[in-house]
């Protein structure tokens, strides 16, 4: 039993590592349309959230942090470094932990279950918007509607398709990882809780 523990921890560590890499390998292509870009690296952690749980996906967006922290491009438009995290959006950058711990949290807290997840990430998501917007407005010295009508009024039906793929690719994905023996299996979780 604790060798088959051990196992699993070690695919849950891969794929907390994997998601990590996809952020990085995703989280440049970004689209410019103000101050803010459209990214899909909120995807990625979207996705991590419904696959790893709160845990995983936190670890995974910590290390997508820290590798752009040390400089490697893998922030929007192939950027990196302390500059960009300290800067404008760096805001939106940081809350990504907020969203896997929060909408992570929500999701297990009611047993993973469709609705829970949506509405953990979209609650998490308006965290995001909360703690981005006011990074941005306190670097950018500006007017609170203003930070509103770039920061999040673009990004709503964008965010909205992101957490529904998420949620549709996530629980498609993770069924396939269980029944393989690659995740721990949610049923089987949730009982020993």
């Amino acid at each position: 039993m604790k060798q088959i523990k051990q196992k699993a921890s070690l695919y849950e560590m891969a794929a907390a590592a994997l998601m990590a890499a996809l952020m990085c390998c995703l989280g440049p292509i970004s689209l410019p349309i103000g101050p803010v870009p459209i990214s899909l690296t909120s995807l990625v952690v979207y996705l991590a959230v419904v696959l790893l749980g709160w845990r995983l996906a936190t670890v995974s967006c910590g290390v997508y942090l820290l590798l752009g922290m040390a400089g490697l491009p893998v922030f929007s438009g192939f950027q990196g470094g302390l500059s960009k995290l300290a800067g404008p959006t760096g805001g939106y950058l940081v809350g990504f932990l907020f969203v896997a711990l929060v909408g992570g949290s929500i999701m297990e807290r009611f047993g993973r279950h469709t609705v829970a997840t949506l509405l953990g990430l979209a609650v998490a998501t308006l965290l995001l918007y909360a703690f981005g917007s006011a990074w941005f407005i306190l670097e950018m010295r500006c007017d609170p509607l203003y930070a509103f009508s770039v920061c999040v009024v673009p990004f709503l039906p964008f965010d909205l398709i992101k957490i529904g793929l998420a949620v549709f690719w996530g629980k498609t994905i993770r069924s396939a990882l269980e029944k393989n023996g690659l995740l721990p299996n949610e049923a089987s979780s949730n009982e020993n809780r």
